[in-house]
Parts: C-alpha cells; sequence; structure tokens
C-alpha cells in the first residue's frame, strides 16, 4: 500500500496509507502539496493551514493519483525567496509531479513571481481555478498585484494626508525603533533557522554528519541561505547552536 508523507517547514511530519476505498476520476499521476501561512503565529496555531489542506484532500478526492509529500511555509506573499517552495518545486522535478495549492494568492500576488514559477518548468494546479490556463493565471495574478498596489497607495496617501495636517510621522522614539528593529532581525533568523533545522536532520541521518559535508548537501538540495547565498561549514554550526 503507498505511504502519503507529510512534511513540515522540511520535516517529515507522518507516513502513513492512503485509503483504499478508489474511485476513478480524471486526477491521475503523482502531486506535491505546497500550503502557506502569512505569520509565524498563524504558522504555530495551525491558522488557515487546516482549511488549505482540506481544500487540496476535497480537489484530490478519489482517483488514481499519489501525495507523494506536504510542504508548508511560514512565510509572508511579499517575499519570493521561500526555502519550502523551493523544495517543493524540487520535490515536483524529482517525482515528475505537479504541485498541487489551495488558492493561487497562496503562492503570490507577485506577477514575476508567478511567471518565474511558470517559467520553471513544473506544472501547478490552483485547486480555486483548477481549469485555469496560463494565460487565466497571468490575469489573476495582474489583478491580485494590482489589488496590493492599490492597498500600499492608499497606505501612502493617507500617512501624506496625516503629514498635510500638521500630525507628526515616524517615530521620535529612536532607540525604542532600533530595539525592535533588532527584535525583528532576530525573529525572522529563528524563523529561517526553524525552516532549515529539519533539513538538516534529515541529511544528517541519511548518514552525513561532518559540517562542511552538512553544507555540500543543502546546496545540492538548492537549499539558499538566508542571504540567497551556498552554505558553509560555520553557517551550518550556526544553525545548530540556535536555542
Amino acid at each position: 500500500m503507498p505511504l502519503i508523507a507529510s512534511f513540515q517547514n522540511g520535516g517529515i511530519v507522518s507516513l502513513h496509507p492512503k485509503g483504499s476505498g478508489v474511485v476513478m476520476t480524471a486526477h491521475r499521476g503523482k502531486f506535491i502539496a505546497y500550503y502557506r501561512v502569512s505569520t509565524d503565529k498563524q504558522g504555530k496555531s495551525g491558522l488557515g493551514l487546516e482549511a488549505q489542506r482540506q481544500a487540496v484532500e476535497t480537489y484530490l478526492n478519489g482517483g488514481s493519483w499519489t501525495l507523494v509529500a506536504e510542504f508548508v511555509e511560514v512565510e509572508s506573499g511579499k517575499h519570493s525567496d521561500r526555502l519550502q517552495l523551493a523544495a517543493a518545486l524540487g520535490a515536483c522535478k524529482k517525482h515528475r509531479a505537479k504541485l498541487v495549492i489551495a488558492k493561487l494568492d497562496r503562492l503570490s500576488r507577485n506577477l514575476a513571481f508567478i511567471a518565474t514559477l511558470m517559467d520553471s518548468g513544473v506544472e501547478f494546479i490552483a485547486v480555486d481555478n483548477p481549469h485555469a490556463n496560463k494565460l487565466t493565471i497571468h490575469i489573476l495574478a495582474a489583478v491580485a498585484q494590482h489589488e496590493r498596489e492599490m492597498i500600499a497607495q492608499r497606505t501612502k496617501d493617507a500617512l501624506q494626508a496625516a503629514k498635510a495636517r500638521g500630525k507628526r510621522l515616524g517615530n521620535p522614539k529612536l532607540g525604542e525603533a532600533r530595539q525592535r528593529a533588532f527584535a525583528a532581525n532576530r525573529a525572522a533568523a529563528d524563523g529561517f533557522a526553524a525552516n532549515v533545522l529539519p533539513v538538516i536532520h534529515q541529511i544528517q541521518a541519511s548518514g552525513v554528519q561532518s559540517l562542511r559535508g552538512v553544507a555540500r548537501a543543502l546546496t545540492a538540495r538548492g537549499v539558499k541561505t538566508a542571504r540567497g547565498g551556498e552554505w558553509s561549514a560555520v553557517q551550518v554550526a550556526d544553525i545548530l547552536r540556535r536555542p
């Protein structure tokens, strides 16, 4: 009986047999599921995650198919550098599988990012619009990006209006602002480490024990450092030392 491997932040959560009841539908082949939640708080609470998983499971209900793996990303939609999405795309290429997502905006509201994904050669399906062709997806992504830009423009206009009324903008307490910025950077580093640590543990479990060997394995898997570069033994050690 085939097994479904569930992944979160690069680590295996569970292995479980696929249901025995098979209803033939148009869904055939292998699929990789990708879920994204926007904040660390949502990621820990599961807010929105179960709804996405349910949508994918409902879409794939029945048929001769295999859900090879699930990848969960905790990241803002504004960022295109996503560790788990990169891993999901790599898994799709390895297993010759399709990427399946609950909603198009779970990937991004950035048109250039959608275009890059489509050019990667990995076929993907958005459950909320499964019959959309490439032109349709480009249009939907363009509309989503336009909405995002309109929100940003309205925010900018509101700030300018407040300034015109004589309201002081910005934060006069520079020291406190710097402390908050430092805390935000530390939180981002902690989040990145939490994502990549399970991948390091998987590599170590496969028999690679040296820091240099782990660094080479991360690079071979296409996993980038927080700054988008290749891994070194020192950087691997830094991740392992984090509390």
